[in-house]
Protein backbone atom coordinates (compact mmCIF):
# COMPACT_ATOMS: atom_id res chain seq x y z
CA UNK A 1 0.00 0.00 0.00
CA UNK A 2 1.48 3.36 -1.04
CA UNK A 3 1.56 6.16 1.49
CA UNK A 4 3.14 9.57 2.03
CA UNK A 5 6.33 7.96 3.29
CA UNK A 6 6.74 5.34 0.58
CA UNK A 7 9.89 5.88 -1.48
CA UNK A 8 9.34 7.10 -5.02
CA UNK A 9 11.48 6.84 -8.14
CA UNK A 10 11.07 8.61 -11.46
CA UNK A 11 13.84 7.98 -13.97
CA UNK A 12 17.08 8.48 -12.03
CA UNK A 13 15.49 10.51 -9.24
CA UNK A 14 15.02 8.49 -6.05
CA UNK A 15 13.03 10.16 -3.28
CA UNK A 16 12.84 8.92 0.30
CA UNK A 17 9.20 10.00 0.59
CA UNK A 18 6.38 11.64 -1.40
CA UNK A 19 6.54 15.05 0.32
CA UNK A 20 7.50 18.01 -1.86
CA UNK A 21 8.22 21.58 -0.91
CA UNK A 22 6.81 23.44 -3.93
CA UNK A 23 8.40 26.56 -5.42
CA UNK A 24 7.32 29.67 -3.52
CA UNK A 25 8.86 33.05 -4.33
CA UNK A 26 10.78 34.61 -1.44
CA UNK A 27 11.42 38.05 -3.00
CA UNK A 28 14.66 38.11 -1.03
CA UNK A 29 17.49 38.87 -3.46
CA UNK A 30 19.62 41.61 -1.86
CA UNK A 31 20.50 43.32 -5.11
CA UNK A 32 19.22 43.13 -8.65
CA UNK A 33 21.76 40.44 -9.57
CA UNK A 34 19.41 37.46 -9.08
CA UNK A 35 21.91 35.64 -6.84
CA UNK A 36 20.61 33.47 -3.98
CA UNK A 37 21.31 34.86 -0.50
CA UNK A 38 21.82 33.55 3.03
CA UNK A 39 18.04 33.75 3.43
CA UNK A 40 17.56 31.30 0.56
CA UNK A 41 20.20 28.98 2.03
CA UNK A 42 18.57 28.89 5.47
CA UNK A 43 15.07 28.69 4.01
CA UNK A 44 15.67 25.66 1.81
CA UNK A 45 18.18 23.75 3.92
CA UNK A 46 15.89 23.90 6.96
CA UNK A 47 13.21 22.05 4.96
CA UNK A 48 15.80 19.40 4.08
CA UNK A 49 16.58 19.01 7.78
CA UNK A 50 12.81 18.90 8.28
CA UNK A 51 12.49 15.74 6.17
CA UNK A 52 11.08 16.82 2.79
CA UNK A 53 11.83 14.30 0.05
CA UNK A 54 11.99 16.86 -2.77
CA UNK A 55 12.55 20.60 -2.53
CA UNK A 56 11.83 22.74 -5.59
CA UNK A 57 13.64 26.08 -5.60
CA UNK A 58 11.35 29.02 -6.31
CA UNK A 59 10.64 30.55 -9.73
CA UNK A 60 14.08 31.34 -11.19
CA UNK A 61 14.10 33.44 -14.32
CA UNK A 62 15.92 33.29 -17.63
CA UNK A 63 16.50 37.04 -18.00
CA UNK A 64 16.36 40.08 -15.69
CA UNK A 65 13.12 41.45 -17.16
CA UNK A 66 11.57 38.00 -16.93
CA UNK A 67 11.25 38.23 -13.15
CA UNK A 68 8.08 39.09 -11.28
CA UNK A 69 10.21 41.58 -9.35
CA UNK A 70 13.85 42.59 -9.14
CA UNK A 71 14.00 40.69 -5.84
CA UNK A 72 13.67 37.31 -7.60
CA UNK A 73 16.25 34.66 -8.42
CA UNK A 74 17.79 34.31 -11.87
CA UNK A 75 19.86 31.86 -13.89
CA UNK A 76 20.85 34.04 -16.84
CA UNK A 77 24.50 34.20 -15.72
CA UNK A 78 27.17 31.72 -14.64
CA UNK A 79 27.76 34.00 -11.65
CA UNK A 80 24.43 32.80 -10.25
CA UNK A 81 25.47 29.12 -10.17
CA UNK A 82 27.69 28.92 -7.02
CA UNK A 83 25.09 30.19 -4.53
CA UNK A 84 22.53 27.71 -5.85
CA UNK A 85 25.05 24.86 -5.83
CA UNK A 86 25.79 25.58 -2.17
CA UNK A 87 22.08 25.16 -1.37
CA UNK A 88 21.81 21.96 -3.39
CA UNK A 89 24.88 20.40 -1.77
CA UNK A 90 23.64 21.21 1.74
CA UNK A 91 20.16 19.82 1.06
CA UNK A 92 21.73 16.64 -0.30
CA UNK A 93 23.69 16.22 2.94
CA UNK A 94 20.36 15.98 4.80
CA UNK A 95 18.83 13.44 2.44
CA UNK A 96 16.64 15.71 0.30
CA UNK A 97 16.68 15.95 -3.47
CA UNK A 98 16.40 19.36 -5.12
CA UNK A 99 14.71 20.66 -8.25
CA UNK A 100 14.46 24.19 -9.61
CA UNK A 101 11.63 25.97 -11.40
CA UNK A 102 12.79 27.78 -14.55
CA UNK A 103 10.51 30.55 -15.76
CA UNK A 104 9.73 33.88 -17.37
CA UNK A 105 6.96 36.10 -16.01
CA UNK A 106 6.00 37.63 -19.37
CA UNK A 107 3.38 40.34 -18.93
CA UNK A 108 3.41 39.79 -15.15
CA UNK A 109 6.98 41.12 -14.81
CA UNK A 110 6.17 44.02 -12.49
CA UNK A 111 9.58 45.72 -12.45
CA UNK A 112 10.32 45.46 -16.17
CA UNK A 113 10.12 48.88 -17.80
CA UNK A 114 8.11 47.34 -20.62
CA UNK A 115 7.04 43.72 -20.04
CA UNK A 116 6.84 41.32 -22.97
CA UNK A 117 4.05 38.93 -23.88
CA UNK A 118 2.71 36.87 -26.79
CA UNK A 119 0.29 39.71 -27.51
CA UNK A 120 0.01 43.28 -26.25
CA UNK A 121 -2.68 42.52 -23.65
CA UNK A 122 -2.24 43.80 -20.10
CA UNK A 123 -2.91 41.52 -17.13
CA UNK A 124 -5.40 43.99 -15.68
CA UNK A 125 -6.12 47.72 -15.58
CA UNK A 126 -3.48 48.25 -12.91
CA UNK A 127 -0.71 46.43 -14.78
CA UNK A 128 1.85 47.71 -17.25
CA UNK A 129 1.02 47.46 -20.94
CA UNK A 130 3.24 44.74 -22.42
CA UNK A 131 4.58 44.71 -25.95
CA UNK A 132 4.23 41.70 -28.21
CA UNK A 133 7.38 39.70 -28.78
CA UNK A 134 8.67 39.40 -32.33
CA UNK A 135 9.03 35.91 -33.77
CA UNK A 136 12.80 36.16 -33.48
CA UNK A 137 12.54 37.27 -29.88
CA UNK A 138 10.39 34.25 -29.08
CA UNK A 139 13.06 31.98 -30.55
CA UNK A 140 15.66 33.86 -28.53
CA UNK A 141 13.73 33.17 -25.33
CA UNK A 142 13.73 29.45 -26.09
CA UNK A 143 17.51 29.72 -26.18
CA UNK A 144 17.53 31.58 -22.85
CA UNK A 145 15.50 28.77 -21.27
CA UNK A 146 18.02 26.30 -22.70
CA UNK A 147 21.04 28.05 -21.20
CA UNK A 148 19.28 28.49 -17.84
CA UNK A 149 18.62 24.75 -17.71
CA UNK A 150 22.26 24.07 -18.61
CA UNK A 151 23.33 26.21 -15.65
CA UNK A 152 20.91 24.37 -13.36
CA UNK A 153 22.49 21.08 -14.40
CA UNK A 154 25.94 22.51 -13.59
CA UNK A 155 24.63 23.55 -10.17
CA UNK A 156 23.84 19.91 -9.40
CA UNK A 157 20.04 19.95 -9.37
CA UNK A 158 18.28 16.58 -9.43
CA UNK A 159 15.26 17.70 -11.49
CA UNK A 160 14.13 20.63 -13.61
CA UNK A 161 10.63 22.11 -13.52
CA UNK A 162 9.44 24.32 -16.36
CA UNK A 163 6.86 26.88 -15.20
CA UNK A 164 3.89 26.78 -17.56
CA UNK A 165 1.24 27.90 -15.06
CA UNK A 166 -0.16 30.87 -13.14
CA UNK A 167 -0.38 33.25 -16.06
CA UNK A 168 3.36 33.47 -16.70
CA UNK A 169 4.91 33.48 -20.17
CA UNK A 170 4.45 29.85 -21.27
CA UNK A 171 0.90 29.90 -19.94
CA UNK A 172 0.33 33.14 -21.85
CA UNK A 173 1.35 31.38 -25.05
CA UNK A 174 -0.88 28.32 -24.67
CA UNK A 175 -3.95 30.25 -23.53
CA UNK A 176 -6.30 31.55 -26.26
CA UNK A 177 -7.14 34.42 -23.90
CA UNK A 178 -3.65 35.87 -24.11
CA UNK A 179 -2.22 34.59 -27.38
CA UNK A 180 -3.65 36.43 -30.38
CA UNK A 181 -0.56 36.11 -32.57
CA UNK A 182 -0.68 35.48 -36.29
CA UNK A 183 2.73 33.84 -36.67
CA UNK A 184 3.65 30.19 -36.06
CA UNK A 185 3.45 30.72 -32.29
CA UNK A 186 -0.14 31.88 -32.62
CA UNK A 187 -1.23 29.17 -35.04
CA UNK A 188 0.18 26.47 -32.74
CA UNK A 189 -0.36 27.54 -29.12
CA UNK A 190 1.87 24.86 -27.60
CA UNK A 191 4.82 25.43 -29.95
CA UNK A 192 6.68 27.77 -27.58
CA UNK A 193 6.30 25.41 -24.64
CA UNK A 194 7.26 22.36 -26.72
CA UNK A 195 10.39 24.05 -28.02
CA UNK A 196 11.42 24.96 -24.46
CA UNK A 197 10.84 21.38 -23.31
CA UNK A 198 12.90 20.00 -26.17
CA UNK A 199 15.68 22.53 -25.55
CA UNK A 200 15.71 21.65 -21.84
CA UNK A 201 15.87 17.93 -22.52
CA UNK A 202 18.87 18.52 -24.75
CA UNK A 203 20.80 19.94 -21.78
CA UNK A 204 19.67 17.43 -19.16
CA UNK A 205 21.20 14.03 -18.37
CA UNK A 206 19.12 11.19 -19.79
CA UNK A 207 18.05 10.00 -16.35
CA UNK A 208 17.05 13.44 -15.00
CA UNK A 209 13.26 13.99 -14.92
CA UNK A 210 11.67 17.08 -16.44
CA UNK A 211 8.64 18.37 -14.55
CA UNK A 212 6.21 20.97 -15.79
CA UNK A 213 3.80 23.03 -13.72
CA UNK A 214 0.56 23.81 -15.51
CA UNK A 215 -2.68 25.53 -14.62
CA UNK A 216 -5.23 22.85 -15.45
CA UNK A 217 -8.12 25.31 -15.29
CA UNK A 218 -8.58 29.04 -15.87
CA UNK A 219 -10.99 30.93 -13.65
CA UNK A 220 -12.14 33.59 -16.10
CA UNK A 221 -14.98 33.82 -18.58
CA UNK A 222 -13.91 32.16 -21.82
CA UNK A 223 -10.96 30.47 -20.14
CA UNK A 224 -9.98 26.86 -20.74
CA UNK A 225 -10.89 23.91 -18.53
CA UNK A 226 -9.69 20.39 -17.87
CA UNK A 227 -10.50 19.11 -21.38
CA UNK A 228 -8.34 21.75 -23.02
CA UNK A 229 -5.51 21.44 -20.49
CA UNK A 230 -5.50 17.67 -20.94
CA UNK A 231 -5.07 18.21 -24.67
CA UNK A 232 -2.17 20.64 -24.37
CA UNK A 233 -0.55 18.59 -21.60
CA UNK A 234 -0.55 15.63 -24.00
CA UNK A 235 1.45 17.75 -26.46
CA UNK A 236 3.93 18.66 -23.74
CA UNK A 237 4.16 15.01 -22.71
CA UNK A 238 5.07 14.05 -26.27
CA UNK A 239 7.73 16.76 -26.26
CA UNK A 240 9.40 15.22 -23.22
CA UNK A 241 7.68 16.09 -19.92
CA UNK A 242 8.06 13.25 -17.39
CA UNK A 243 5.72 14.56 -14.67
CA UNK A 244 3.12 17.32 -14.37
CA UNK A 245 2.78 19.56 -11.33
CA UNK A 246 -0.93 20.40 -11.39
CA UNK A 247 -2.11 23.81 -10.25
CA UNK A 248 -4.73 26.22 -11.63
CA UNK A 249 -5.55 29.85 -12.32
CA UNK A 250 -3.35 32.91 -12.57
CA UNK A 251 -4.13 34.09 -16.09
CA UNK A 252 -6.22 37.14 -15.33
CA UNK A 253 -8.57 38.88 -12.94
CA UNK A 254 -10.74 36.22 -11.29
CA UNK A 255 -14.45 36.67 -11.83
CA UNK A 256 -16.61 35.95 -8.78
CA UNK A 257 -18.36 33.09 -10.54
CA UNK A 258 -15.11 31.39 -11.37
CA UNK A 259 -13.22 31.86 -8.11
CA UNK A 260 -11.19 28.75 -7.24
CA UNK A 261 -12.34 26.63 -4.34
CA UNK A 262 -11.05 27.37 -0.88
CA UNK A 263 -11.73 23.91 0.47
CA UNK A 264 -9.03 21.35 1.17
CA UNK A 265 -7.65 19.47 -1.84
CA UNK A 266 -9.66 21.53 -4.34
CA UNK A 267 -7.09 20.95 -7.11
CA UNK A 268 -6.66 17.20 -6.55
CA UNK A 269 -9.45 16.26 -9.03
CA UNK A 270 -7.52 18.17 -11.71
CA UNK A 271 -4.34 16.23 -10.93
CA UNK A 272 -6.21 12.94 -10.95
CA UNK A 273 -7.81 13.74 -14.31
CA UNK A 274 -4.46 14.52 -15.97
CA UNK A 275 -2.87 11.42 -14.42
CA UNK A 276 -5.62 9.13 -15.69
CA UNK A 277 -5.97 10.68 -19.14
CA UNK A 278 -2.24 10.73 -19.94
CA UNK A 279 -1.04 7.79 -17.82
CA UNK A 280 1.71 10.03 -16.47
CA UNK A 281 2.95 10.78 -12.94
CA UNK A 282 1.54 13.93 -11.36
CA UNK A 283 2.13 16.10 -8.33
CA UNK A 284 -0.87 17.46 -6.44
CA UNK A 285 -0.80 20.82 -4.67
CA UNK A 286 -3.23 23.17 -2.97
CA UNK A 287 -4.51 23.05 0.62
CA UNK A 288 -3.04 19.65 1.41
CA UNK A 289 -1.65 20.74 4.78
CA UNK A 290 -3.33 18.01 6.84
CA UNK A 291 -1.04 14.93 6.89
CA UNK A 292 -4.04 12.58 6.93
CA UNK A 293 -5.43 14.21 3.80
CA UNK A 294 -2.04 14.31 2.06
CA UNK A 295 -1.53 10.64 2.89
CA UNK A 296 -4.96 9.78 1.47
CA UNK A 297 -4.13 11.46 -1.85
CA UNK A 298 -1.17 9.10 -2.21
CA UNK A 299 -2.97 6.04 -0.81
CA UNK A 300 -5.91 6.53 -3.17
CA UNK A 301 -3.45 6.91 -6.07
CA UNK A 302 -4.84 10.30 -7.04
CA UNK A 303 -1.30 11.66 -7.35
CA UNK A 304 2.24 10.38 -7.06
CA UNK A 305 3.68 13.26 -5.04
CA UNK A 306 2.09 15.82 -2.71
CA UNK A 307 3.34 19.40 -2.47
CA UNK A 308 2.81 21.21 0.83
CA UNK A 309 3.31 24.96 0.45
CA UNK A 310 1.96 27.42 2.98
CA UNK A 311 2.05 24.97 5.87
CA UNK A 312 5.72 24.29 5.14
CA UNK A 313 6.34 28.05 5.27
CA UNK A 314 4.89 27.97 8.77
CA UNK A 315 6.67 24.78 9.78
CA UNK A 316 10.03 23.75 8.26
CA UNK A 317 9.61 20.40 10.03
CA UNK A 318 6.16 19.61 8.65
CA UNK A 319 7.38 16.31 7.21
CA UNK A 320 8.75 15.06 10.52
CA UNK A 321 5.53 16.07 12.28
CA UNK A 322 3.48 14.32 9.57
CA UNK A 323 5.43 11.09 10.05
CA UNK A 324 4.80 11.27 13.79
CA UNK A 325 1.07 11.89 13.32
CA UNK A 326 0.73 9.10 10.75
CA UNK A 327 2.99 6.76 12.75
CA UNK A 328 5.32 6.27 9.82
CA UNK A 329 9.04 5.62 9.90
CA UNK A 330 11.28 8.44 8.72
CA UNK A 331 14.83 9.57 9.38
CA UNK A 332 14.94 12.09 12.22
CA UNK A 333 18.13 14.12 12.73
CA UNK A 334 19.88 12.63 15.75
CA UNK A 335 19.96 16.06 17.36
CA UNK A 336 16.15 16.10 17.36
CA UNK A 337 15.33 12.52 18.33
CA UNK A 338 14.47 13.42 21.92
CA UNK A 339 11.78 15.70 20.56
CA UNK A 340 10.06 12.77 18.92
Amino acid sequence: MKDLFSPYTIKGLELKNRVVMPPMCQYSVDKKDGVATEWHYTHYVSRAVGGAGLIIIEMTDVEPDGRISDLDLGLWSDEQIPALKRIVDACHSYGAKVGIQIAHAGRKAEDAEVPVAPSAIAFDENSKQPRALTTEEVKGLVEKFRTAVARAVKAGFDAIEIHGAHGYLIHQFHSPLTNKREDEYGKDLTLFGREIIQAAKGEMPEDMPLLMRISAKEYVEGGYGILESTAFAKEYQRAGVDMFDISSGGEGPIAAWGRPGTHAAYQVPLARAIKEALDIPVMAVGRLDDPILANAVIGNEEADLVAVGREMLRSPYWTLEAASKLRKETAIPKQYTTGF
